[in-house]
């Protein structure tokens, strides 16, 4: 048992400790923020709310049912439902019923509903897809500083190696009477300078990185890292696309245009709803009711059994030739009792009724209440063709500034190969003359300082054309997952 429970503990800390070693990359980052990001939530549900909209318009087709029933007591002059009569008196009534009715014709207000919820589910899932392409540029763009956070650190901290490689051949040389002191004081300078810059940098790694850890909603901001290698230019083509190809391409894939285009759809159909209030309709139904009362159901007459039948008072008829009377025979009632009433069961078998029929109403005059509303919804259909039309106008002029951007940034990050390249020579030429004594430590110093400045351009350069270039690919109408760094 208890090797079992070294074994456990052993197997838990190997699991924390790659937790902590684990490095994202950017797919996982922005796979993660998809999944957790609360806008994109937020977007969802109005996927899931355009979709109860779908099934309401659905529902409109379907006939309605309704169940009522009511159970009164009633004091005073009420009519006995039983005898019909009105009585003095105390009682207690219940009625039931069931209606079914149904919508015949309505000015096909439902068919121009079903098809405005469609168009809203349509809507809904076009914003989500502009929020997932957001939502991953926004990664994108966070990943990408922190590569470039970390590439310029890495550049610092190599340079200042090579310094204190410096320091101590120059302190060699210094005590072998070769180079004066001073060269060894401006080099030792250098280098605090150089880890001045180093924290510094340092620290805006981590800055950059809590910004993206937040950006994912991750709260373990000490152990987050990324994967910082691996990243290069990946140009799948879009570079050699031109402006009006790339301008097109947008035009039909962007979720811009296609939501502004289902908003002014849907705005259309709603002046279509609007004007289905001039038809007139016409509905069904059929109900069916019953009731019930603890009021008795009758009153029985009580016969004499032992004298039950008596002479009439007057004469029924009389005999013919003689003129005799003659006398009928009545029952002899001596008295009457009230029945109870009849059972529960028994009473609503008795007492229902089916009631049906149709129902047209006919829009005559109703305050221009109608015409206004007509009126409303194709204004809000302008104002709809409007932002359709001004979306577009943005999507053009979005497209032509980022193809702007990708061509400038690709030519500054050209330049600054060149300039890095040249200025990597200038410094290994400075270093190799410094190392023979043919250069003092200040030009030397000056020197290694416009090769780090050049690498820190490049990298810079680099991810932000990088940043751009999958600008472009978005626009072009490749999914934001499938994106290649």
């Amino acid at each position: 048992m208890k090797k079992i429970g070294i074994l456990a503990f052993v197997l838990l800390l190997a699991f924390n400790v790659q937790a902590q070693n684990k490095k994202w990359t950017l797919k996982e980052c922005v796979t993660h923020a998809l999944e957790n990001n609360i806008s994109v939530k937020q977007t969802e549900l109005d996927v899931v709310l355009a979709d109860i909209e779908k099934v309401d318009a659905f529902g409109n087709y379907l006939p309605s049912l309704n169940g009522s029933a009511s159970n009164s007591w009633n004091t005073g002059l009420t009519q006995n439902i039983t005898t019909g009569v009105l009585e003095t008196q105390t009682s207690r009534n219940s009625s039931y019923s069931l209606t079914v009715g149904v919508t015949i014709f309505q000015g096909l207000r439902n068919l121009r509903t079903m098809q405005r919820a469609k168009l809203s589910k349509l809507s809904a899932e076009y914003g989500l897809s502009k929020m997932t392409d957001d939502i991953s540029l926004f990664v994108a763009n966070a990943y990408l500083t922190v590569l470039t956070n970390k590439a310029n650190l890495e550049v610092l901290e190599s340079q200042n190696t090579v310094t204190q490689e410096q320091i101590a051949r120059t302190n060699d040389l210094v005590d072998a009477g070769v180079l004066p002191r001073g060269d060894l004081l401006e080099i030792k300078a250098t280098d605090a300078t150089e880890k001045q810059n180093i924290a510094l940098t340092d620290n805006t790694v981590k800055i950059s990185l809590i910004n993206l850890a937040q950006l994912l909603r991750i709260q373990d901001y000490e152990t987050f890292d990324i994967e910082d290698e691996g990243y290069d230019i990946i140009d799948e083509g879009i570079g050699d696309k031109t402006v009006n190809e790339l301008i097109e391409a947008a035009k039909e894939n962007r979720s811009e245009i296609k939501i502004a285009q289902t908003n002014f759809d849907i705005a259309e159909k709603d002046v279509q709803i609007a004007r289905s209030s001039y038809l007139p309709s016409l509905s069904g139904f059929i109900n069916y009711n019953t009731r019930e009362s603890d009021q008795p159901s009758g009153v029985q007459t009580i016969i004499d059994p032992d004298n039950p039948f008596v002479q009439s008072e007057l004469p029924i008829g009389v005999v013919d030739g003689s003129g005799q009377s003659v006398f009928g025979l009545n029952p002899n009632i001596i008295g009457a009792r009230e029945l109870d009433a009849l059972p529960f069961e028994e009473q609503l078998y008795l007492n229902d009724g089916i009631s049906y029929g149709v129902q047209l109403n006919v829009p005559i005059f109703n305050g221009f209440s109608t015409r206004n509303n007509v009126k409303r919804s194709k204004i809000n259909a302008k104002r709809q063709e409007y932002l359709l039309d001004q979306a577009k106008l943005d999507l053009e002029s979005n497209v032509y500034q980022a193809f702007v951007d990708a061509k400038g940034s690709l030519k500054s990050y050209e330049a600054t190969q060149l300039a890095l390249e040249s200025q990597e020579l200038a410094y290994q030429y400075a270093k190799d003359r410094y190392d023979v004594g043919l250069t003092n430590a200040f030009d030397f110093s000056q020197s290694k300082l416009r090769y780090d400045n050049a690498k820190i351009n490049s990298n810079r350069a680099k991810y932000d054309y990088i940043f751009k270039l999958k600008v472009l690919e978005l626009y072009f109408g490749i999914s934001a997952t499938d994106l290649k760094f």
